[in-house]
C-alpha cells in the first residue's frame, strides 16, 4: 500500500498521522515501520489478531512507550516530548474495556479529578479550599456540551457502563483531545448499551471529534467505522474504507489465510472419540447472568474440546465455571456422573477436574517459593502422614513431574521465579496434573511462552487425553485450539458454531469475530 498522502491544500490536517512506528521489546519487535491515519470526525477501526501489535501502538498514540523509529503527528503537529502528561492530554486519550473511572466519586469528582479548581479561604488566612457548587456547576457546562445526561452528583459506581464511558470520554475532551481511542468500548456493554455509546459517538463526530475503535467484534466496525485499519504479525496489512471491504476480505487480511487455503496442522492424529461411551465431563443447562447462555456439554474420553472466543465472548467465564471459580447461575456440571458443587474450587478438584489459570504469575504460581512447593500445592495432604508435609515427599513427587514434562530446572529447590517463562507454564501444568485428573481445563495455556514451550505445553494436554481422560481448552490462540478434536466458537455468550478438526483459520476466526455461519 502506498504511504499516507498529505492532506489536498486546504484540507484539514489529520487527528492523528504515525508513520514508520517502530518499538521493540529486547528481541521482540512489537511493531515492525507500521502506519495509520485517523481523519478528524472520522471512526478508524484498528483490528487484528492477538499480537498484532495493536496494543502497543496504542501506547506508542498516548505516550506511555516511545518509540523507537517513526513520527506521530496530531493535527499537523508533532506529538509532545515523551513525558509531558499534560500535554499528551490535551492531543489523546484512551477509553479502556475496564472503566478508569474512581467508583466512589461523584461524575463531578471524576470529570475535575486533581483539577478541582482552588479557591483563597474567605477568612484571609492564606488556606485553599474547594468550592463544590462551582464545581457542579463547571460539570453541568461540560455534560451538557457534549450532550451527556449524567447529574454531576451521582457516584460513578451508580451509573450504568456506557454512561462511565460518556463520563470517560468528556474528561478527555475537557483537556482539549480531539482523537479518542476505543478499547474493546462494547466488551461489557449489552445491545442497549451499545447502541446508545453508538449514537453519542456519531454525535461527538459530528462536532469533529475523531475515534480509534479497537474491537474484536468486526460486525461493529461495519456498523460505526468509514475506514478500517489491519495489523498482522506486527505489521500494517491494508488500510480501506470499510463500505468496499467485504467481510471475507477483512478476515482474511487478518490471518493471512484465503478462503481457498487449506488447514494447517491439526489434531488429525487423534482417534475420534467414541460416542457411545459416556462422556467425561458433562455441563446440563450450564449458564452464568452477563457472560454466557444455557449449554450443554459433553466431553468424552480421548477427546480435547476447544471452546475459542475473543473477549466477552463468554469463553473465559465459562472455564472459570467448569473450575468452581465463579458459581454459575444456574445448571448442572458432572464428572463421571458425579456432580461438581457450584462455585467451588475445592470439590472441583475433588471431582477429578485440573486447572492451568490463564495468568500464570497472579493466578498459578507463588514466585518467592520452590518448584517442588509450587508443583504439588494440589496434593500437599498427600505428602505425609497425619497432615504433615515431608520434605523428602516433595522432592520425589517434584523431580517425577520435573522428568515427565521436561522442566529446565537447578533442582526441585530452584524458586521458580528463576525460571523461563515456559518452564513455569510447566510448573503450573504439574500442579494440575498432580491430582491425575479425569478432565484438564486449561485456560490459553500458551500464552506468553517461545515456540518449542508452546508445542511441549500443548503435547501435555493432548496426552491427559490420549490416556483415556479429557481436556477443555479456552483460548483465542489459533495454536492453542489446532490440537483439539472439536472447537465450539463463542461470541456474545453463546455458541455459533462447531467446527471438527479441520478447520482454516479463516473460518474460525470469523465465527470468533461474530462474522461467520454456523456448521
Amino acid at each position: 500500500m502506498p504511504h499516507a498522502q498529505a492532506p489536498a491544500s486546504g484540507a484539514p490536517a489529520p487527528a492523528v498521522h504515525a508513520e514508520g512506528i517502530v518499538k521493540r521489546f529486547g528481541p521482540t519487535v512489537a511493531l515492525d515501520g507500521v502506519r495509520l491515519t485517523v481523519a478528524p470526525g472520522e471512526s478508524h477501526a484498528l483490528v487484528g489478531r492477538n499480537g498484532a501489535g495493536k496494543s502497543t501502538l496504542v501506547s506508542v498514540l498516548t505516550g506511555l512507550h516511545e518509540a523507537d523509529a517513526g513520527e506521530v503527528r496530531f493535527g499537523g503537529e508533532p506529538a509532545p516530548a515523551f513525558g509531558d502528561i499534560s500535554a499528551w492530554q490535551s492531543k489523546v486519550a484512551c477509553v479502556y474495556q475496564k472503566s478508569m473511572v474512581v467508583p466512589d466519586l461523584t461524575v463531578a469528582e471524576n470529570l475535575f479529578l486533581n483539577n478541582y479548581g482552588l479557591d483563597r479561604n474567605r477568612s484571609g488566612a492564606g488556606g485553599r479550599f474547594i468550592s463544590w457548587r462551582r464545581l457542579r456547576a463547571r460539570a453541568e457546562e461540560l455534560l451538557a456540551e457534549y450532550g451527556v445526561s449524567v447529574d454531576p452528583d451521582t457516584r460513578a459506581k451508580d451509573l450504568a457502563v456506557e454512561q462511565r464511558q460518556f463520563v470517560e470520554i468528556a474528561r478527555a475532551l475537557s483537556f482539549g483531545a480531539r482523537l479518542i481511542i476505543l478499547d474493546e468500548p462494547t466488551a461489557q456493554l449489552d445491545a442497549r448499551g451499545i447502541d446508545s455509546l453508538f449514537d453519542k459517538l456519531r454525535d461527538l463526530q459530528s462536532q469533529g471529534v475523531a475515534f480509534l475503535f479497537i474491537s474484536h467484534h468486526l460486525q461493529e466496525v461495519y456498523e460505526l467505522c468509514t475506514a478500517v485499519t489491519v495489523y498482522r504479525d506486527a505489521r500494517h496489512v491494508l488500510t480501506a474504507p470499510v463500505a468496499d471491504l467485504a467481510k471475507a476480505d477483512l478476515v482474511t487480511a487478518m490471518t493471512g489465510d484465503a478462503a481457498s487455503s487449506t488447514a494447517a496442522w491439526h489434531a488429525a492424529h487423534a482417534v475420534a472419540p467414541d460416542r457411545t461411551v459416556e462422556p467425561v465431563l458433562t455441563t446440563e443447562g450450564l449458564s452464568l447472568d452477563g457472560e454466557f447462555e444455557p449449554l450443554d456439554l459433553e466431553v468424552r474420553p480421548g477427546e480435547v474440546l476447544g471452546l475459542a472466543g475473543a473477549a466477552a465472548s463468554g469463553n473465559t467465564a465459562l472455564g472459570e465455571t467448569l473450575v468452581g471459580m465463579r458459581k454459575a447461575t444456574a445448571g448442572r456440571i458432572a464428572v463421571r456422573d458425579v456432580t461438581v458443587r457450584p462455585g467451588s474450587v475445592p470439590h472441583s478438584l475433588d471431582a477429578g477436574i485440573g486447572y492451568i489459570p490463564e495468568d500464570r504469575h497472579l493466578q498459578g504460581l507463588v514466585l518467592n517459593r520452590s518448584v517442588a512447593e509450587n508443583a504439588t500445592l494440589t496434593v500437599a495432604d498427600q505428602l505425609g502422614p497425619w497432615g504433615t508435609v515431608l520434605p523428602s515427599r516433595t522432592r520425589e513427587f517434584a523431580r517425577s513431574m520435573i522428568d515427565s514434562l521436561d522442566i529446565k530446572t537447578t533442582g526441585p529447590e530452584q524458586p521458580v521465579s528463576g525460571l523461563s517463562g515456559g518452564n513455569q507454564q510447566k510448573v503450573v501444568v504439574a500442579r494440575a496434573l498432580a491430582r491425575a485428573p479425569s478432565v484438564l481445563v486449561a485456560l490459553r495455556p500458551t500464552a506468553g511462552v517461545d515456540v518449542k514451550s508452546k508445542d511441549s505445553l500443548l503435547g501435555v494436554v493432548r496426552r491427559v487425553a490420549d490416556e483415556g481422560d479429557a481436556a477443555v481448552i479456552i483460548s483465542d490462540e489459533l495454536d492453542d485450539l489446532r490440537v483439539c478434536d472439536r472447537v465450539l466458537a463463542l461470541f456474545h455468550g453463546r455458541v455459533v458454531a462447531t467446527f471438527g478438526s479441520g478447520w482454516t483459520d479463516r473460518e474460525l476466526v470469523a465465527a470468533m469475530e461474530g462474522v461467520g455461519e454456523s456448521r
